[in-house]
């Protein structure tokens, strides 16, 4: 991944951007894709839209989404003593909190603080066996009282305090890539699509909003938008480490390439005209199998107005909803390939009606080029803009 695309992409998932409170990263996305878009605009939820017209009249228009709300906390109450007492923003594991850094964004700017819990020499034996709950958890600003309730006001909403960092084999790790990955990928999908010379169809990027507590942004912005097809992207869990049953959640990789969903919240035509992107570009790719609706914003978009032809494609991602999310590269690059390559082949006579819009591959229930492959034989995307 060149330099100024991975920049990028710290940026993102250090800019704080918790459920209700995304406009940092709004602002981020807006003026990155301010000189390649033909529109941006900002909704009334939020949710960021960045317009590409298209260059052949009758092509289908693609809506690609992706979330930029992250998990994180909300002060709702602050002691005599001036400890913070907080709830959720989305689905937080109350487990990991303990001793964790957080940052706390108030109106006059990011406070540093610390989740406090009895050290384990004053928990009593049966207290150590079971999980501090959120409501008994305190952030510490190591400030008097005084000064804590002059900067803190209860609402202000807080996230974890660590930032991103690659390891290993073209591996990183960083709070948020649930979805500020998906966010990277929309932008760096509609930068390829105008250096190629634009889609047949529209193509609108959307940052969405709230994702985390109902996919509400996604529900006013495909509303909003109201294209012939779209695309959610989300992470999905990595099965490929220890304590995971893939008899149960299927086998997904880190490294392995994107991952393909079907089942009942993605339409059948899209589904095949991935595969056959994916197969045609070379891209390795996985199948997941989804047989309820997604906890993503695919289950808001298919049941938008009459109905939305929705596909979704995502990226295996470990230890998902904690501040040690880790992603392979490689599987972002791959996945910019097939939707760049999804987005150039909707034609003007393309049609999402189930069982009439004809298959597009041989062999949609395979694994594809390399699927099959270990994470370290996956193919790096080749670089572009």
């Amino acid at each position: 991944m060149k330099k100024k695309h991975l920049k990028f992409l710290k940026q993102l998932v250090e800019t704080p951007s918790p459920t209700g409170f995304e406009e940092p990263a709004a602002a981020l996305v807006r003026e990155r894709l301010a000189g390649v878009a033909d529109e941006v605009a900002t909704d009334t939820m939020g949710s960021v839209r960045a317009v590409l017209e298209g260059r052949d009249a009758g092509a289908p228009s693609l809506m690609l989404a992706a979330h930029m709300d992250e998990i994180g906390l909300m002060v709702t109450y602050i002691s005599d003593e001036g400890f913070l007492s907080v709830a959720s923003l989305g689905g937080v594991d109350a487990a990991i909190l303990p001793g964790m850094r957080v940052d706390v964004h108030t109106a006059s700017g990011t406070l540093r603080g610390i989740v406090g819990r009895k050290p384990i020499h004053l928990i009593e034996p049966d207290e150590r066996k079971t999980v501090t709950p959120l409501s008994s958890l305190v952030i510490d600003l190591g400030m008097k009282p005084k000064r804590v309730k002059k900067l803190v006001s209860v609402g202000d909403p807080i996230t974890f305090g660590v930032g991103f960092e690659r390891f290993g084999d073209d591996m990183a790790v960083s709070k948020c890539f649930d979805d500020k990955c998906g966010v990277w990928i929309a932008c760096r999908v509609m930068e390829k699509l105008a250096l190629a010379g634009r889609a047949p169809g529209d193509f609108i990027a959307v940052a969405t909003t709230q994702e985390e507590i109902g996919t509400r942004g996604a529900m006013t912005s495909a509303h909003a938008v109201n294209p012939d097809v779209a695309l959610a992207f989300d992470v999905t869990h990595a099965t490929d480490y220890p304590g995971i049953d893939k008899t149960k959640y299927g086998k997904i990789v880190c490294g392995a390439g994107p991952v393909i969903a079907r089942g009942p919240n993605i339409n059948p035509v899209v589904f095949e005209r991935l595969v056959a992107a994916a197969e045609a570009e070379g891209v390795p790719y996985q199948l997941e199998a989804e047989p309820s609706v997604t906890g993503t914003d695919a289950r808001a978009i298919q049941v938008t107005r009459g109905g939305i032809p929705t596909g979704l494609v995502s990226v295996p991602l470990r230890y998902m909803h904690t501040p040690t999310e880790v992603v392979c590269l490689r599987d972002l690059e791959a996945t910019v390939r097939l939707i760049t390559r999804f987005a150039q082949d909707l034609a003007p006579e393309t049609s999402f009606v189930p069982g009439l819009g004809g298959a597009v591959t041989e062999n949609a229930e395979g694994k594809g080029a390399g699927a099959d492959a270990d994470a370290s034989d996956a193919s790096a995307a080749p670089e572009g803009a």
